[in-house]
């Protein structure tokens, strides 16, 4: 089954019973299959995983999480130039760095809208380590994407807790998290468009990571982002330190 095999029911006693059986058996683990790959495709493994397992409900639960925006700068003058399929051939190609270099730490794209990502550290799934893994993953985004010609982006990396969870109506809901730190992550987004490294992470979010990741990175001023009356100590990569990851 695990292998796709197909059974031809070509006997018509007891035995070709058997063969129809497990054909049908076959067929309908891989629809199942199929469907399940979807599924992850669509909303993500560990939001699937959970789904399949637990059930869905409205509400969610308060998890500490690591939140990591990141945006395309100047898209928006690039789509007024370029033709519908180029357009997309680039995002599809800007996404698929993003997806790669999230995975790679376990993290989770929460949302594509436009052309910037939301991508959680720390839910579905808890994880002691979410800072950290937020923090490398970002430096080695940047890193990656800047073989890309004509590609400069920024991100954001913020920390704290939030509500994860179904938020919506019964008959069309997203997982998705709430709270003060993911406005925090889109306003650092914002700064770090303008930074030479395009990253800035809030200083908060650097002191929940390991030793080894906090070596990666200097603090600065506290400023008072867009929209928010709680002052942010900055935090970005030190020089040399987007490659060495």
């Amino acid at each position: 089954m695990r292998d796709g095999e197909t059974v031809v029911a070509d006997d018509g006693t007891e035995v070709g019973a058997l063969q129809t059986s497990v054909a049908s058996l076959i067929s309908d683990f891989q629809n199942a299959r199929a469907s399940r790959e979807l599924l992850d495709q669509h909303v993500g493994r560990d939001v699937a995983r959970q789904a399949l397992s637990s059930g869905t409900q409205l509400g969610g639960q308060t998890r500490f999480v690591a939140v990591l925006f990141v945006d395309l700068v100047g898209s928006t003058t690039a789509v007024s130039t370029m033709r519908p399929a180029e357009v997309v051939a680039m995002l599809n190609k800007f996404f698929n760095i993003v997806v790669s270099v999230v995975d790679r730490h376990r993290g989770f794209v929460n949302k594509f809208v436009g052309d910037e990502a939301l991508v959680i550290f720390g839910a579905p799934q808890f994880r002691a380590d979410a800072a950290t893994a937020a923090l490398v993953a970002a430096r080695e985004l940047v890193d990656e994407l800047a073989d890309m010609p004509n590609i400069k982006v920024g991100v954001g990396v913020a920390a704290g807790t939030v509500l994860a969870g179904n938020i919506g109506s019964a008959e069309r809901f997203e997982y998705t998290v709430i709270g003060d730190p993911v406005n925090e992550a889109a306003r650092l987004t914002e700064l770090a468009k303008k930074e030479a490294g395009s990253i800035l992470a809030s200083s908060y979010a650097v002191s929940f990571a390991s030793e080894e990741e906090q070596v990666h990175w200097a603090t600065g001023d506290l400023v008072t982002l867009r929209g928010r009356t709680k002052l942010t100590r900055l935090a970005w990569p030190r020089r040399g330190a987007l490659a060495d990851t």
